[in-house]
């Protein structure tokens, strides 16, 4: 087949596929389609993946550091970003329960239901 007998040449082709993907996005950006959330509260920082770790045998993870690390906040363990401190998430479970940053005390202080009438004693004792 001769260069005078094609129809359309590759260059073509290529640049019809590119024209027919922007015009399609712009007409989804132009009609709303495409949904563009100002609400930040509830977007998803990453997922994650936890590794069981079993005493006396090893785990395979990259040796790579993640760019974010890992703090306690009011209680739960919050996942912040290295390069912006802004950008700060609470770890949540797949029903949306925060995961706690320390095991509390069966015995502490939040957990012991507190005196009706603080500071004075109880009469039944004498």
């Amino acid at each position: 087949m001769s260069q005078d007998s094609k129809l359309y040449t590759t260059r073509s082709l290529i640049l019809t596929a590119v024209i027919a993907i922007v015009g399609s996005v712009l007409v989804l950006e132009i009609t709303g389609k495409i949904d563009h959330s100002d609400n930040k509260e509830n977007l998803p920082i990453g997922e994650f993946t936890a590794i069981q770790v079993i005493p006396g045998e090893s785990f395979n993870m990259s040796s790579k550091a993640s760019e974010l690390h890992a703090r306690c906040e009011n209680g739960y363990l919050a996942i912040a970003a290295d390069i912006d401190p802004s950008y700060l998430g609470v770890l949540v479970d797949y029903k949306n329960r925060g995961v706690r940053c320390s095991r509390p005390s069966p015995t502490g202080p939040s957990a012991l239901p507190e005196p009706e009438n603080p500071g004075q004693r109880d009469q039944s004792d004498d």
